[in-house]
């Protein structure tokens, strides 16, 4: 059985390429997954509101519900894109959801498993946003937004981060910050780091340390995804079957 960690899909339309090839690909892991970790932004826009005007997603909820009806356990981390997750992954899914980062031991090894959104400390702007957004008072808010408001939200939010992704990746060197950070889970007694966010698919080992790195990449355009076998980590780009 597998262990398998994807993040950043990013759906938006299920006619999209991106959308049919993550259907595809959870329909093939059904028979073989013994533990799907979604490291945040599956979606382009989620949040849990009781109405749920995101109907452009029940695919993708169908296909995970038949994965865990297979006997897979789906653990979530939440997003900068998905949060306040709600009922559908609570209840009806029965996700384990982590709204921050969490050390787990996985096949006897300590990772530090995370989206990766407050790994870059320096991005004050998006500190103060995540600061709004994912409080308390935040997640109470929810149950009495209506469905016109949640959609704005999400407009929103999809051009400032779409903006601030090109200017802000041209600013900062993120592989050398993810480094830099997991030199510090390290110190943890952890045996790696893994972190979705950047859109970067790497996997790296620090020098003179047993320590891995992997950030997972994306399921936009590259269709990268982490896999854990036998306690080791790796990098895997999803081919179809034919």
């Amino acid at each position: 059985m597998r262990t398998i960690l994807l993040a950043d899909a990013h759906l938006v339309s299920p006619d999209d390429h991106n959308y049919q090839l993550l259907l595809r690909f959870l329909r093939e892991r059904e028979a073989d997954t013994e533990t799907l970790f979604i490291m945040g932004d599956l979606f382009d826009f989620w949040m849990g509101f009781p109405s749920n005007p995101f109907s452009q997603y029940a695919p993708v909820i169908d296909a995970l519900e038949r994965l865990k009806q297979s006997g897979c356990r789906l653990v979530y981390f939440e997003g900068n894109h998905d949060f306040h997750l709600g009922t559908v992954f609570s209840s009806r899914l029965g996700a384990e959801i982590h709204t921050a980062p969490k050390i787990m031991t996985i096949q006897g090894k300590r990772f530090l498993l995370c989206h990766g959104d407050q790994i870059n400390r320096s991005d004050y702007g998006y500190r103060l946003l995540r600061l709004l957004l994912h409080n308390r008072l935040a997640h109470a808010a929810v149950n009495f937004f209506p469905p016109a408001l949640a959609l704005r939200i999400r407009d929103r939010l999809q051009h400032t981060s779409r903006a601030s992704y090109q200017v802000n990746s041209g600013r900062w060197d993120y592989q050398a910050i993810i480094c830099d950070f997991a030199a510090s889970v390290k110190e943890q007694g952890c045996d790696g780091l893994i972190t979705g966010h950047f859109h970067l698919a790497f996997r790296e080992e620090l020098q003179q340390a047993p320590f891995v790195i992997l950030s997972l990449g994306d399921w936009m355009d590259q269709f990268t995804f982490g896999e854990l076998v036998a306690g080791e980590l790796q990098l895997h780009t999803y081919a179809p079957s034919a």
